[in-house]
């Protein structure tokens, strides 16, 4: 029986319906490969985000919000508008709201605290959120919160540990930066788990949702923060990498990859992303080689194996 427009859909398990539906084709239906692998793209892209927000320098986080989402939103529609699917721009009150408390709370969160946190130990703070997938999978109805989640969430925790007593040492200690990384990790987490109600929502009116992000972000940019716009050519750099592709090619193909993909193999692969993304800050020169990094990113990718049982599936 094909799910409603609002029926949960089984965390871990990709809805039949989506899989009989070509989300931003016009040709035959997509096949499970394609889509895990259109999936994959996400994980490559949000691997620069940490670096394109380190980039953007200056800019204020929630004008970096509306520049981002604008750029984003547009993408998307100039996609959706070229493959003729305009037609498939639907959201429903309920994925909009969502979209609202997800995606622009995580990424406001996220900017924030990568400006006032050093970028590599935000980053990996925020990387939390695949073990907190994993551990708010097993609190819903069906589930069942095991020995091995709260094994993987202590190591998570240990990593975190790590990171702040690493800057205790060098006189740094907790900084709002952390305490912000950690909200965006539990904004993403819970938005992700939620958004299986909402499996059968077309990736196209994620334009609309994108959209939609930038004119809070705008309202709270004009209200707190003074704009910049006399921007040097790394900073622009960053803000269109980030409008491009961690904002808008990114919310894209992960959603392709959740509703029509191998959502375990995905979520195992994502565990990859804190180990690119914190290579990817050392190696341009905007976090140093440490020991202390590299035990810290290391522990948080085993932390969220352990809890996912190995990405076995059930």
């Amino acid at each position: 029986m094909s799910p409603g427009r609002n029926e949960a859909i089984p965390i871990g398990k990709p809805c039949e319906t989506c899989y009989r539906r070509a989300i931003f084709t016009s040709g035959p239906v997509m096949t499970a490969r394609t889509a895990t692998l259109i999936g994959f793209c996400a994980i490559l892209l949000w691997s620069t985000l940490a670096l394109f927000t380190a980039m953007s320098g200056r800019v204020p986080p929630f004008q970096l919000v509306a520049m981002t989402f604008i750029i984003g939103g547009l993408l998307i529609l100039a996609i959706t508008a070229l493959r003729g699917q305009l037609s498939r721009i639907r959201p429903t009150p309920a994925s909009f709201a969502l979209g609202l408390y997800g995606p622009f709370g995580d990424t406001a969160l996220y900017y924030a605290a990568v400006k006032t946190a050093p970028p590599a130990e935000a980053n990996l703070i925020h990387y939390l959120w695949p073990l907190l997938i994993v551990l708010f999978a097993a609190l819903l109805p069906g589930g069942a919160l095991k020995p091995r989640h709260l094994v993987g969430a202590l190591i998570g925790l240990v990593a975190t540990g790590l990171l702040v007593s690493g800057g205790l040492g060098a006189g740094g200690g907790l900084a709002l930066g952390h305490v912000l990384a950690a909200l965006g990790a539990f904004v993403w987490a819970s938005y992700s788990v939620a958004s299986r109600r909402f499996a059968n929502v077309p990736s196209e009116s994620l334009c609309i949702t994108v959209l939609g992000c930038a004119v809070p972000a705008l309202a709270c940019h004009l209200a707190f923060e003074s704009t910049l716009w006399s921007l040097t050519p790394v900073e622009w750099g960053g803000v269109l990498g980030l409008g491009l592709g961690s904002i808008g090619l990114a919310f894209v193909v992960w959603d392709i990859g959740m509703k029509q993909g191998d959502v375990a193999l995905l979520g195992v692969a994502s565990y990859a992303a804190p180990v690119l993304s914190t290579l990817i800050l050392v190696l341009f020169g905007y976090a140093p080689a440490s020991w202390l990094l590299a035990a810290s990113c290391a522990l948080i990718v085993v932390g969220a194996l352990v809890a996912s049982g190995g990405g076995r599936k059930t």
